[in-house]
């Protein structure tokens, strides 16, 4: 009863209110009339003069930091409205064209519009890289100019080859990712696996091949060692192979020699011609080899004197061609070079040897360290001379007849490591060109081959393939370059640039590649795992930047360019203090050499540079890429002066 009257007061309280709101909000509109304005412009691109359309533009207040933004029509027009007047600036943000701001002052001179009667030029945002390339077409009796066409075009084409680059690595890293997972598979089964009982009163006769060429520093050493070989003496013979020009020949002769008074079945055959090289010396030798099985030691290895009694039993299957065994290291501990080429070596005869073979996967004879079925050489062809790496191609050869291959992971034959940058590049010359020469020798054959498996087939393909990865990382590095020009310059490019994180995958891919193989032999702690991290971006970094000398190599295979066999100086050094040169080792500086120095320098200004203006993308990999050249082409030039 009592709300009614108490109501009627409020409402006349609130009528009288509402008109006051309603008066305030007029009077304001009239001010704003006065203080707010409309600001109407236009922008033409500079090079073509023709209307920017669609570019996104923003407004500041200089004096309270608010911010409008807007973007302009097919006539390149832009209009901001309900604008309050002071010191203003205008803002190009757009991500197609550069960086521009406009500063100007609205006053009350201007009631409503503050209208530019002159339009605001603006350019692309285009690196100088690509800043060209206009194309002029006709349409509809209208010329219009194409800004940069045939860069963009060019932009693209740059593009397509880094994803397919950076697919191909990804790819390689795919491969060797299933070896590594066949690998540790495998461990419990490798572990139960037993020898097979050997009977020495009935053991069959071997032959020891040692070919050399000029190694007067190790020829004595692993001449003896052979010597010394536990084996029956009636069924053990040694070939020296010896197709030197220097004082080595006497070396040999004097110890076959001294050798030869004690009993030992030894023989030094010496050649003037040189033809076939390594694969020439082993095939020369046949016809007087006298053994059923043939072992072959390179001259800087140390077998021990248990070699034959480890290795000779498994050819007890007939279907065994090859026994193939571990390389050991000598002087891993010389310096950091062989402490990552020990790293690498440990990856491929664990992991690639290991997972290959159990797999059921083609294997390769690692050219020394292994022993031959004679009749297994025979059945293959015998040895060709057409590559530089005769060892790959007869092993294909063999297993394609379907003989079969054994790896022997737990034993160990030692050898030297290169300990120098020099010594390392020629040996890895030789087995760059040499698997793209196999390739191309092999591919269709094994492709065409109906008795081959599928699967053999691809990770076949995929080993003789594996050289080429060095020249996809070459153009993935140069390419690089471009593509962060490419970046600045066309944002509807940018999706692809995204592609990048593949090689991200790869490197992880490769990280537990090589982390299979260090945990079995080092262990699998924190400490361990912090060691392998620090070791294995050592190796790529170092590995990375080798691309550009084995990519030659890789072309000159695949072009079909012949030269001679370049030999691996060996040293016969375990400690630095006994080092003093050698007169094999070649200290000239090559064109290789000094593009290096010149990609050393490029990676690092380029690291720098995208460092400075925060974009941090590439700077990992730059840096790890001037740091690897950086490597070579210094340890190069030291090597120089000794």
């Amino acid at each position: 009863m009592y709300i009614c009257p108490i109501f009627i007061i409020e409402k006349h309280i609130f009528m009288k209110k509402t008109l006051l709101v309603f008066a305030i909000i007029f009077l304001c509109n009239a001010i704003s009339a006065q203080v707010s304005k409309e600001i109407k412009g236009s922008l033409i691109d500079m090079k073509t003069k023709g209307e920017a359309e669609k570019v996104d533009v923003q407004l500041l207040s200089l004096k309270t930091g608010k911010s409008w933004t807007t973007s302009t029509n097919d006539k390149g027009e832009f209009l901001f409205k309900n604008i309050p007047l002071g010191k203003l600036q205008i803002k190009i943000i757009d991500s197609d064209y550069r960086y521009e701001k406009f500063a100007f002052e609205t006053d009350s001179n201007h009631l409503k519009k503050y209208h530019f009667s002159q339009p605001f030029g603006v350019r692309l945002k285009v690196s100088w890289l690509f800043n060209w390339g206009d194309r002029t077409v006709v349409v509809k009796g209208k010329t219009i100019i194409k800004e940069h066409y045939w860069s963009h075009l060019t932009a693209k084409i740059i593009l397509f080859l880094y994803a397919f680059c950076l697919f191909l690595i990804f790819y390689y890293s795919v491969v060797q990712v299933s070896l590594a997972v066949a690998y540790v598979r495998s461990r419990k089964k490798r572990a139960l696996e037993i020898a097979p009982i050997f009977d020495l009163t009935n053991a069959p006769k071997v032959t020891v091949q040692l070919p050399m060429y000029n190694e007067m520093y190790v020829a004595e050493r692993i001449i003896e060692k052979t010597a010394e070989l536990d084996y029956p003496r009636d069924k053990f013979q040694i070939q020296v192979l010896d197709d030197s020009t220097d004082e080595t020949k006497e070396i040999i002769a004097n110890k076959v020699k001294e050798l030869a008074a004690k009993g030992i079945d030894i023989i030094h055959i010496h050649r003037t011609d040189r033809t076939g090289y390594k694969a020439g010396a082993l095939d020369s030798a046949m016809d007087k080899v006298s053994g059923e099985f043939i072992a072959i030691f390179d001259a800087d290895f140390v077998p021990d004197t248990d070699f034959l009694l480890k290795t000779i039993p498994y050819f007890q299957d007939e279907k065994i061609g090859v026994v193939q065994t571990r390389w050991g290291h000598l002087n891993k501990t010389y310096s950091m070079l062989t402490e990552l080429q020990a790293f690498g070596l440990n990856g491929h005869f664990a992991i690639e040897q290991g997972g290959r073979s159990a797999n059921g996967h083609y294997i390769n004879f690692n050219g020394t360290a292994g022993i031959w079925r004679k009749s297994c050489i025979a059945d293959a062809g015998g040895w060709e001379h057409d590559t530089i790496t005769e060892d790959l191609d007869l092993s294909y050869r063999a297993q394609m007849k379907g003989w079969q291959f054994k790896y022997l992971e737990d034993v160990i034959s030692p050898a030297e490591l290169p300990i120098t940058m020099s010594a390392l590049k020629s040996q890895q010359h030789r087995w760059m060109k040499g698997g793209a020469e196999v390739f191309m020798k092999m591919w269709k054959r094994l492709v065409k081959d109906p008795n081959v498996r599928f699967t053999d087939k691809i990770h076949g393909l995929a080993h003789l393939f594996n050289s080429t990865v060095f020249v996809f990382i070459l153009f993935l590095s140069v390419l690089s370059l471009f593509v962060l020009h490419i970046k600045d310059s066309f944002s509807d490019l940018n999706f692809v640039i995204q592609f990048g994180s593949f090689f991200i995958i790869s490197t992880i891919f490769l990280a537990y590649y090589y982390w299979s193989s260090y945990r079995d032999k080092k262990g699998k702690t924190g400490s361990d795992i912090v060691r392998f991290t620090g070791r294995f971006f050592q190796f790529l970094t170092v590995s990375m930047a080798l691309s550009l000398s084995n990519a030659v190599a890789v072309i000159e295979g695949y072009l079909g360019i012949k030269s001679s066999f370049v030999r691996t100086p060996k040293f016969n050094v375990s400690k630095k203090a006994e080092f003093q040169g050698n007169k094999y080792d070649k200290k000239s500086l090559s064109i290789t050499n000094i593009m290096e120095g010149i990609l050393m320098v490029v990676f690092g200004f380029t690291a720098i540079n995208r460092a400075i203006y925060g974009d941090f993308g590439m700077v990992p990999f730059h840096l790890m890429l001037t740091i690897g050249y950086g490597v070579i082409f210094f340890s190069t030039l030291k090597e120089r002066r000794i």
